[in-house]
């Protein structure tokens, strides 16, 4: 789900469709176009998303033996996902090297917070919680408030029900689909503190991912670029030894190299240098 532009500078998402079920040289083409377009890309893609398309994704990335092209497969419930994704686009418009954004979305994760309103929990098994031992001892109707995101959580809705938020300001983004309640703009988002809020439809995988299609997805999220961007500039840099581009974190997102370990000198030299000195 490609989410529509947070501000005028956000950049447009190129959506890879079918991956799996499209004749290979076909996607190949398209991708290749892609980076001789951009010259880098970066593909966000669930780690929900199934076997064929992670393994399409990762054989397009070898058959073009490319280190220009970086695969991102957070651990977010879809509106969370695409909310994550038009951060990216919108740092892409800022003066930042391809390899810091990339590795960006490992940062920018840590300030999402994720959920959802469910009617039924009976088939949720993406949040591990051990909620299907308890599910049959739940009155029927019930619903309940899950956070997927940054921590498990899970509440019956009373009166009294809460789930843990952010410390930081927020605005927040719904999707609401078969499920008839409120309780999220009215309940949750004020005890959120968010500073805004918007509705979008819902993410084609959302019924999927939470189990029901009786739900309202919720997710609260950075939505300045100026904010961003402090964020990301922020965080010490290093270059990769293999490819030598900039990037934040100690694995290249672009060639999958890691920082050479270097071998602890033996002991005897230590014991000799301990002697001298």
């Amino acid at each position: 789900m490609a989410l529509p532009p947070q501000d005028e500078r956000t950049l447009p998402a190129a959506v890879l469709r079918d991956v799996d079920r499209r004749p290979l040289e076909q996607v190949l083409a398209e991708m290749q176009a892609l980076v001789e377009h951009h010259g880098h890309v970066i593909v966000v893609c669930s780690q929900a998303a199934p076997t064929a398309v992670r393994r399409r994704l990762h054989t397009l990335r070898s058959l073009m033996e490319s280190d220009r092209i970086a695969l991102f497969l957070p651990d977010l419930p879809p509106l969370g996902l695409a909310v994550l994704a038009r951060q990216l686009r919108q740092l892409a418009s800022c003066d930042i090297s391809p390899g810091v954004l990339a590795s960006a979305g490992r940062l920018l994760v840590h300030y999402i917070h994720a959920g959802a309103l469910l009617g039924s929990v009976a088939r949720l098994d993406r949040v591990p919680v051990g909620l299907k031992s308890h599910a049959k001892s739940w009155v029927p109707g019930s619903q309940f408030g899950v956070l997927a995101h940054p921590e498990p959580q899970l509440v019956r809705i009373t009166p009294e029900a809460a789930l843990p938020g952010p410390e930081f300001g927020t605005w927040m983004l719904v999707a609401k689909g078969q499920l008839q309640s409120d309780w999220v703009t009215t309940t949750l988002a004020p005890s959120w503190k968010v500073q805004g809020l918007r509705e979008t439809p819902l993410p084609a995988a959302s019924p999927g991912w939470w189990g029901t299609g009786k739900l309202v997805e919720f997710c609260s999220y950075l939505p300045d670029l100026s904010v961003l961007y402090q964020l990301v500039t922020s965080v010490r840099r290093s270059q990769c030894h293999w490819c030598g581009i900039d990037v934040i974190g100690d694995r290249c997102v672009f060639c999958s190299a890691t920082p050479p370990v270097h071998d602890s000198p033996p002991r005897k030299q230590l014991e000799n240098r301990t002697a001298v000195g």
